[in-house]
């Protein structure tokens, strides 16, 4: 199933979670995720399964004032 990381495509397998997701993007803690404009909390992000078409939003904390 074709999905979006930040914007740029990825291919996942049918039944791929949040944290597979997260893995194949090579994504680096620290960080909060958004499924479709919805946050899901890192302790969910082994249960949150996919669906083809989902965008995921990755971002991380920026220090400063």
């Amino acid at each position: 199933m074709d999905i979006q990381i930040n914007q740029k495509p990825l291919t996942l397998p049918e039944g791929a979670t949040v944290a597979d997701a997260l893995a194949a993007f090579g994504a680096q803690p620290p960080f909060a995720v958004a499924v479709n404009g919805d946050f899901v909390a890192r302790g969910q992000h082994g249960a949150r399964t996919l669906s083809a078409g989902d965008r995921l939003d990755v971002v991380s904390p920026v220090a400063g004032g």
